[in-house]
């Protein structure tokens, strides 16, 4: 039976990549796409599916608009990506995370409520979890504690907890994924495999952490979508599922698939120091959502790295206009302040 679907951070890198997968796998369903087109969001995201869905320009946190737009569209559920990202940018502005993250996430939870939309699901991160020591042979189960150390990923923690508020105490049907990094397509210049390609093609150092021997987990943002999917036709309300790969890879592996794609030289690769918080490995225990909802990955880390240098060596036009709007330099941290000396004044 065909329904409507609200995408939030629908102009973003994994929600925009959800609404073009949603379209081609259930074609019959009417999708509301909301963004507030902050600096990481792109409406041109969407250009392959623009005339198929609603596009409402609003921000999660106007409790009132969220629950116009829902009740106008007869919305049945809601998946989340909406959330300010990254790090090092949370370091830097740590209010403006909180905000978005946590009260925002809270006044769509509300706004849905209100509107009577049946379903929520929450986004969230593997980074939740605080890390890994780098020769742990442990990984993040669905039950493990929540230990962040960064603004980023306390504002995800507290945007968690107010979904599982909302399920228990005002019965809406949510449910919460982890996932680990992701990979592929539109993910804004900014990010670690997107800023390595774009700053490789043209002639720039690669920054990598002095930690870059840290491990990362890293999924395809189209088997990431398909978990989406799986959780939201048959997963229990109340429950949270991790979404991993197990497929790990330092900053220096990442570093050099780019440079062997590209065909460029190791010494583009340039050491910065850490941001504050740095965790030195993430990695998820996703037995759970391969054992009750039957999904597993399907495309491989590599594969799907080299595909995703190939895409944005083939989009410069993309990518290029975006970069003007980068709003961090991973460049040395004072620890007194926390602020990256080039932002001194």
């Amino acid at each position: 039976m065909a329904r409507t679907i609200a995408v939030t951070g629908a102009a973003g890198f994994i929600g925009g990549n959800f609404v073009r997968y949603w379209r081609s796998v259930h074609p019959e369903d009417g999708v509301v796409a909301i963004d507030a087109l902050t600096h990481t969001g792109n409406v041109r995201n969407l250009d392959e599916v623009r005339a198929e869905i609603v596009f409402v320009q609003r921000d999660i946190a106007d409790e009132e608009e969220m629950t116009r737009v829902l009740r106008a569209h007869a919305v049945d559920a809601v998946v989340n990506f909406a959330a300010e990202t990254p790090n090092s940018l949370a370091v830097l502005e740590p209010a403006r995370f909180f905000r978005t993250n946590v009260l925002g996430t809270q006044a769509l939870l509300e706004a849905c409520r209100r509107a009577g939309v049946g379903r929520f699901h929450q986004v969230s991160t593997c980074e939740v979890y605080g890390g890994l020591a780098q020769d742990s042979a442990d990984s993040f189960t669905e039950s493990s504690p929540y230990l962040p150390r960064t603004p980023y990923s306390a504002s995800k923690a507290g945007a968690d907890h107010a979904v599982r508020c909302y399920q228990h105490a005002f019965g809406l049907a949510a449910t919460i994924s982890n996932c680990a990094g992701n990979h592929g397509p539109y993910q804004f210049p900014e990010k670690v495999l997107p800023l390595f390609v774009t700053n490789a093609l043209a002639g720039l150092p690669l920054p990598m952490y002095a930690s870059s021997g840290g491990k990362r987990e890293w999924i395809s943002v189209t088997d990431h979508c398909r978990a989406i999917d799986l959780i939201l036709a048959r997963g229990t309300a109340g429950e949270t599922y991790h979404v991993g790969s197990g497929a790990e890879a330092t900053i220096e592996e990442l570093a050099d698939l780019v440079l062997d794609e590209l065909g460029l030289p190791g010494t583009l690769k340039t050491p910065v120091s850490d941001h504050p918080g740095h965790d030195p490995r993430h990695l998820l225990d996703s037995t759970m959502i391969r054992r009750t909802l039957g999904w597993a990955p399907e495309v491989a880390f590599e594969r799907g790295v080299r595909e995703t240098i190939r895409w944005y060596r083939g989009n410069r036009a993309w990518w290029e206009p975006l970069l003007a709007h980068r709003r961090i330099a991973e460049e040395p941290w004072r620890r007194r302040d926390r602020v990256p000396i080039s932002r001194r004044r």
